[in-house]
């Protein structure tokens, strides 16, 4: 049952979480930091204190997801670019993007379709380059 996980590229694995790695860091915090903001509410809150889960988990979730998909395109023998993609955007739109609705949906989310349509691109985008990358280097 485990032996995909010998079967995957880890290089591959470690590139693609690289790249979705930076990406997080420059679309979070720099390209939505304010209307991430907005849709939590918090325009009037001081910034939360920083700890090793907020810190750190991000960086953690990034890399699981980049492991399941290198397990499942291993799996499944996904070795075109074009199917990669296919692949990605089933996975960025399909199970990341529609979870981080259904979470947002939760009553302590005060703008939940906010917070969504601004995570939406970020998962899209980077499950879609995670694929391809796994694809390329795998």
């Amino acid at each position: 049952m485990f032996d995909v996980l010998t079967d995957i590229n880890w290089l591959a694995v470690l590139a693609a979480f690289v790249a979705s790695a930076v990406i997080a860091g420059v679309y979070f915090p720099v390209l939505i930091a304010k209307p991430y903001i907005v849709a939590l509410g918090r325009e009037n809150a001081g910034e939360p204190e920083s700890s090793l889960v907020r810190n750190l988990g991000p960086v953690v979730c990034i890399f699981v997801t980049t492991i399941t998909s290198a397990v499942l395109i291993t799996a499944l023998d996904i070795t075109a670019v074009g199917d990669a993609v296919v692949f990605g955007l089933l996975v960025g739109i399909g199970y990341l993007t529609a979870m981080t609705f259904q979470i947002a949906l939760n009553p302590n989310f005060p703008r939940p379709l906010y917070y969504g349509v601004l995570n939406a691109p970020f998962f899209i985008i980077t499950s879609v380059l995670t694929s391809v990358i796994i694809v390329l280097i795998g």
